[in-house]
């Protein structure tokens, strides 16, 4: 499993005083960081090769500014071609969000998706939930 510690930042916020439902997906993002490293180590956004086919995100009780979070993730499925990577968001011991993100192994000059390499393979393969 990842763990990745974010502090909420002020203008994070809405109205209401809790943590925008727009920020949570850009946190989640963020999180997956290490597995944008397995396919492209220098994160070259011209040696990119992967394209976000889905998102979703449940929110299960409010975040808030003053608390660091943390997102826990984890790959849950491996395809031919694509993946999933898992998050839940933590503060202060308690779940506020779930989602998931489905990630595609994809050639961007010839504008298509392609087997995910074995070693790549290998090792979303070790980045299992604890």
């Amino acid at each position: 499993m990842l763990r990745c510690e974010l502090s909420p930042r002020f203008y994070e916020t809405d109205g209401l005083g809790h943590i925008n439902n727009t920020v949570i997906p850009k946190w989640f993002e963020t999180a997956r960081t290490p597995i944008f490293k397995i396919f492209n180590p220098e994160l070259s956004l011209k040696q990119w090769n992967l394209i976000l086919r889905k998102i979703d995100v449940e929110f299960v009780a409010q975040t808030y500014h003053e608390y660091p979070v943390e997102v826990r993730s984890w790959v849950s499925h491996i395809g031919r071609t694509s993946f999933t990577v898992s998050h839940e968001l933590w503060q202060r011991g308690e779940m506020t969000a779930t989602g998931t993100a489905v990630l595609v192994y994809f050639d961007y000059t010839a504008q298509q998706k392609g087997e995910i390499p074995a070693s790549c393979r290998a090792e979303l393969g070790s980045i299992g939930r604890d």
